[in-house]
């Protein structure tokens, strides 16, 4: 219960301060003084002077990681380019081989934890490839130095409080925590309170080894998963065929249908052919609206959320785990999804937000403000609101008719 309450807490204080994340500040204190502050309160939180001393002996601010911080831009693709891009043939064939040759170890954790295979394998590898990309950055640097940060110290403070306790429980030396710019280690790019708080000692070895050991990340990625919600035996995403026409309304993650109401709407599978009976509930999701993709999302499909609040992750995550599990490429949709770049997004959003709709950022990504925000609009203009914009929404928005 500590454990979860930990994290609770730090998703809490993470979620406060999303609003102040993207705007502009100055870092007004030197960092050794912080750096003298943060020791003191690190022995006043248990971790012993020897981590504390070895660990951040001679660390620097990292000017590269605060700019990579300000500046993040992968996730403004749309879903078909980001799908394309990371669920590759190779991954998928990689995936395939790996639960092969570790059916034991597989068999085991969907036992202890009620995971299966290919979920894990798809995680492992969209995060570091299966081991081979793990990052090469001084992890404790740059996450003293997003700590000591104006934009969102308070979240990686805590985080480099983890990482200490990390190296005192006698996971890792410092020297061995090199992983992401953003303080992220292991085959699964955990941040250092996942590894701590979720970590498994699965090959009994009497430590829990992120980077090297296949038992004890495979583990740890299910005991995660669990934590977060992950209900055992049930589905986290299907690919379905959406009717030509329908209240586009109705595809939202927020409604949920049992899957025979949806087969009443019209939503068949990929092939023509009915949907399962069953009244398990999912929501309808179209990435790229009525023209794109489509898929039915599962109350697991919530875990992915969690794992990384990017829709177009989520859904390629939870997209390549059903390839590696044996189904076949998706279709592209009944049509021909309009494509907007980064300049159309932001565009996009500023006639948004000129209209009085909320949007946050003018960031050129499809977020989940702007869907909600596109939608509305479609709703007044009496336009099909699948929350996917178009060429005649921005013909409205400019307009105003």
């Amino acid at each position: 219960m500590l454990i979860r309450s930990a994290l609770a807490a730090l998703l809490l204080a993470l979620a406060s301060l999303t609003a102040r994340a993207d705007e502009p500040c100055m870092n007004g204190n030197d960092f050794p003084s912080w750096l003298r502050e943060f020791k003191t309160e690190a022995a006043g939180a248990g971790i012993s002077q020897r981590t504390i001393e070895t660990a951040l002996k001679g660390v620097t601010v990292d000017p590269a990681t605060i700019s990579r911080d300000r500046k993040q831009s992968f996730y403004w693709q749309d879903f078909l380019q980001f799908s394309t891009r990371l669920a590759t043939q190779d991954r998928i064939t990689r995936g395939r081989k790996k639960l092969a040759t570790e059916t034991k170890l597989f068999q085991r954790i969907d036992a202890d934890y009620g995971v299966p295979g290919p979920v894990i394998a798809a995680f492992w590898a969209l995060e570091s490839d299966f081991g081979l990309a793990q990052g090469k950055m001084p992890v404790l640097r740059s996450l003293a130095t997003l700590a000591w940060d104006c934009r969102r110290g308070p979240m990686f403070r805590a985080q480099l409080l983890d990482a200490l306790r990390v190296i005192d429980r006698g996971d890792l030396k410092p020297a061995e925590m090199v992983g992401s710019w953003a303080g992220e280690l292991g085959q699964m790019q955990f941040l250092p309170s996942h590894y701590m708080n979720h970590g498994v000692d699965y090959d009994g070895d009497g430590r829990r080894d992120l980077l090297r050991s296949t038992p004890d990340v495979v583990a740890s990625t299910a005991a995660y998963l669990k934590s977060i919600g992950w209900r055992k035996g049930e589905p986290w995403l299907e690919e379905v065929r959406a009717p030509a026409e329908m209240d586009w309304k109705e595809a939202d993650l927020a409604i949920k249908k049992p899957r025979s109401a949806w087969a009443k709407l019209g939503v068949k599978r990929p092939d023509g052919t009915p949907l399962p009976s069953g009244d398990i509930e999912a929501a309808l999701l179209l990435p790229m609206g009525r023209h794109g993709p489509a898929f039915l999302a599962y109350p697991n499909f919530d875990t992915y959320l969690e794992w990384n609040e990017s829709l177009n992750y989520a859904i390629t995550a939870a997209y390549l785990a059903r390839r590696i599990a044996g189904d076949p490429p998706m279709r592209k949709g009944n049509g021909t999804p309009p494509v907007f770049d980064l300049a159309g997004i932001q565009k996009l959003q500023r006639l948004l937000a000129d209209a009085g709709y909320e949007v946050g950022k003018i960031d050129g990504k499809l977020g989940a403000n702007t869907r909600t925000a596109v939608r509305q609009a479609q709703i007044r203009f009496t336009l099909p609101a699948d929350a996917y914009p178009t060429p005649e929404l921005v013909k409205r928005l400019s307009t105003g008719h």
